[in-house]
């Protein structure tokens, strides 16, 4: 089936898409470029500028010079405030247009896109608030010595996104760097470019200085864009969001800089069910944390543990719900699963598919969907009775599959939550408050939702530990990240100035 997806097509899309310096959008130097798909045809509907080297030399020297000769870095915090406050009152004046750019550019379901300039105008809001309440730790030895800490802007900040709601991702990074007094480098993901083409004009519109933000699109390979801005002197810190192997080679690249690093990685996050759960919420919670955003989501829950006693239960109910989720074009506001965002992640989540068959029992999905034989568009696709040293139980997915897998004891669930590379996020099912937090306190990971699906408060920290990631931002984890802490001590008392080897004349 061939589709006419030329009605979702936004009309009022840029001819191209360009990199954004020193307050101007610019072609590549070289003048290269790269095709953008649109994931349900996968076939191209814009050019964007294709970053190298050189380009990223020229955004770097523009943060640079906007942070030392500018006046961001020196504003007072209030000042920084009024203008993330206009950012944010922006963004959520450009809803529509934002939702359907992401929409159309990602596969993303478009009443699943409609959220992402809330959550976006959101960061920026709580970094404006957070940096004016703030304060800093002050020490005091009386009648000898105050002691006290001043915090610095860094200098420039290269932050490197992902393809999965890219335009809300993106704000997760800039709004602590800029609200910190810092400049910064974007290198939005290749495959899906569009809605970064926003920050630009939203930032000039809200009165950031010239120079403060800069973007260069294009690929992240050595002598693309991402390889030079993790290897550049002048850049003081890199944030990635990412898959694993990308930040294993970020941070490789880094390390002879000694560069400051955050890295929210892969996952392959256990949801445990107890015997004791509320079934349905549990299998309504667990439904939409591995198929929401079309399965592409760091946070999934795609390791689904159940007590052997409501085992069977659980995987036919889930089954039969899954089988009911709806696949569809990404602009039809029915659609609960849109397009995969690329042929290449297509082909991917295909293989691991294709590699479940053989590990596990198919219960529902397992390929295409019916009337969709063009397109990145995957079934919903459970599979029951799946073994821990399975694929498709150790290694990251990153689509609508998910894998179901029996337990006996707590010990045994445990084992099998942490049974593997990953520890990002972690689901607990139980009406036992004393088991939850102790298996909480236990289980491998950065963040843990005890009966609760994947909602969080701004001020809590968000990372990984193991192979997801290194760091962890949100809240004031994010203003330590993007300042330096200086110590400064004020000698109260009588001047003792000890002499070593004193000798006489």
């Amino acid at each position: 089936m061939s589709y006419d997806n030329s009605a979702a097509k936004p009309d009022n899309l840029p001819e191209k898409i360009l990199h954004y310096i020193n307050g101007e959008y610019v072609e590549s130097i070289d003048g290269d470029e790269f095709d953008v798909i649109d994931p349900v045809t996968n076939k191209p509907y814009i050019k964007a500028a294709s970053g190298k080297p050189e380009d990223i030399d020229r955004a770097v020297a523009s943060a640079k010079d906007a942070f030392d000769n500018g006046p961001w870095a020196k504003a007072l915090p209030r000042e920084r405030s009024r203008v993330l406050h206009k950012i944010a009152d922006i963004v959520e004046s450009r809803a529509e247009t934002l939702a359907a750019w992401e929409s159309f550019d990602s596969g993303l379901p478009i009443t699943q896109a409609k959220g992402q300039a809330h959550r976006a105008a959101e960061n920026f809001r709580f970094f404006a608030d957070l940096i004016v309440a703030q304060t800093d730790d002050a020490f005091k030895v009386p009648g000898r010595q105050i002691n006290y800490v001043n915090r610095k802007p860094i200098g420039v900040a290269g932050l490197i996104t992902p393809w999965n709601t890219p335009f809300m991702l993106e704000s997760w990074k800039l709004a602590p760097a800029i609200a910190t007094g810092n400049s910064v480098v974007l290198k939005p993901a290749e495959f899906t470019p569009l809605s970064a083409t926003l920050w630009g004009g939203i930032f000039e519109e809200a009165g950031l200085p010239k120079g403060v933000f800069n973007l260069v699109n294009g690929f992240g390979e050595e002598g693309f864009a991402g390889d030079p801005l993790v290897k550049h002197p002048d850049v003081a810190l890199i944030s990635f969001t990412g898959e694993s192997r990308t930040g294993q080679i970020i941070f490789g690249n880094a390390a002879p800089y000694l560069k400051g690093l955050s890295m929210e990685l892969g996952g392959k996050s256990p949801a445990v069910v107890f015997s004791d759960a509320d079934l349905e919420a549990a299998i309504d919670a667990t439904i939409f944390g591995v198929f929401s955003l079309n399965g592409e989501r760091c946070t999934a829950g795609s390791r689904i543990l159940v007590q052997r006693s409501i085992y069977d239960e659980f995987v036919e109910r889930y089954a039969a719900q899954a089988a009911n989720v709806k696949v569809g074009l990404p602009a039809d506001p029915t659609t609960e699963v849109g397009a995969l965002v690329h042929p290449e992640h297509y082909e991917k989540v295909m293989s691991y598919v294709e590699i479940g068959k053989t590990e596990g029992r198919l219960v529902a999905g397992g390929g295409r969907p019916e009337g969709f034989e063009e397109g990145n568009f995957v079934q919903p696709t459970v599979f029951a009775d799946v073994a821990p040293e399975a694929r498709i139980f150790q290694e990251e997915i990153f689509g609508p599959v998910v894998a179901i897998t029996p337990f006996d004891t707590e010990e045994e669930a445990l084992e099998l939550a942490n049974n593997t590379a990953y520890g990002l996020a972690a689901y607990i099912w139980t009406a036992d408050l004393k088991r939850a937090h102790n298996f909480a306190q236990n289980v491998d990971s950065g963040m843990v939702w005890l009966n609760s699906n994947n909602v969080r408060d701004l001020r809590t920290p968000f990372g990984g530990v193991k192979a997801s990631g290194l760091g962890h931002e949100g809240g004031y984890r994010s203003i330590d990240f993007y300042t330096d802490q200086q110590a400064v001590h004020i000698n109260l008392g009588e001047v003792h100035n000890p002499v070593f080897g004193k000798q006489g004349k």
